[in-house]
């Protein structure tokens, strides 16, 4: 079995190589694939296979994918080209004689999430390919928490517009063993997972743990969508990221980010983390 994963000089594509290795996959079965190949030495020098994948050039997607069993499309964050890109890659893999696993988000053929529009389009290319797919609908991950920590204690307050909404996080290595289990087994293909963590929380729960585990007060501050944008946009984010992020919580108010399937823990066969483990150890 040969298995590419793209996007593997990222967070998430990186762990699923990982994972891979982890389940016994030869390193000579594997592809890992990134615009920037030298950032993929290490996996090089372990047998890992390396190749550029570019999703706006057609070519190296070709190379990267001949003789693949199996494509772990890894969605990329060139935000209003990404149904575009990820659909040259879908093709690349069909084209190759490959199936096909994406990362998307939480409901996206449903959900109102302005971040899962470009998810949603994919999803339907990828469909109307018809290349075989299995789509892994990945939820919130700790570390897009986790990195904001000491701005949280610099100011003793997680800042949200989320109300009492619910997030289904999990580590990001959670999602990306998921993706391995996936790889490596059968019986995924036409499959949609709804991934989540086992336990969700709400932002002022997330504030409570960092208290915890810091000693520190911290509280949560609930503010309108509209001013969370304005003060994302102050602490220096573009003004369409911080809109769209913002958006996130007015998501996670609307329940749209709390996953109750468990197909998570059932495709890695344990529980996934927690979030006072994720917490307790950023601040390690």
């Amino acid at each position: 079995m040969s298995v590419v994963v793209t996007g593997a000089t990222g967070h998430l594509g990186r762990l699923a190589v990982e994972s891979l290795l982890a389940r016994g996959v030869p390193a000579g079965d594997i592809v890992a694939g990134g615009r920037s190949v030298e950032k993929l030495a290490d996996l090089a020098e372990r047998g890992v296979r390396t190749a550029r994948i570019d999703y706006d050039d057609p070519a190296t997607l070709a190379d990267a994918f001949k003789g693949a069993d199996k494509v772990l499309l890894v969605s990329g964050t060139d935000f209003g080209r990404r149904v575009e890109q990820h659909t040259a890659a879908a093709r690349a893999a069909k084209d190759a004689g490959a199936s096909v696993v994406y990362t998307s988000a939480p409901y996206a053929d449903t959900t109102s999430l302005q971040l899962a529009v470009e998810h949603r389009g994919t999803e339907e290319a990828i469909r109307a390919l018809g290349v075989p797919f299995t789509f892994l609908r990945n939820s919130w991950y700790f570390e897009n928490y986790t990195p904001q920590i000491p701005t949280y204690l610099e100011h003793g307050a997680v800042l949200g517009s989320a109300g009492d909404g619910r997030v289904s996080g999990a580590p990001r290595a959670d999602y990306a063993e998921a993706a391995a289990a996936v790889l490596t087994s059968e019986g995924h293909e036409g499959k949609v997972y709804e991934l989540g963590g086992d336990a969700s929380f709400t932002l002022a729960e997330l504030a409570a743990s960092v208290a915890k585990h810091s000693g520190k007060d911290v509280v949560y501050s609930e503010l309108p969508v509209e001013q969370l944008a304005k003060v994302l946009e102050g602490a220096g984010l573009p003004a369409p990221v911080a809109a769209m992020l913002a958006d996130t919580d007015r998501s996670i108010r609307a329940g749209e980010l709390e996953v109750t399937t468990g197909d998570l823990s059932r495709l890695i066969g344990r529980p996934t983390g927690t979030l006072d483990d994720a917490v307790a150890t950023a601040l390690a």
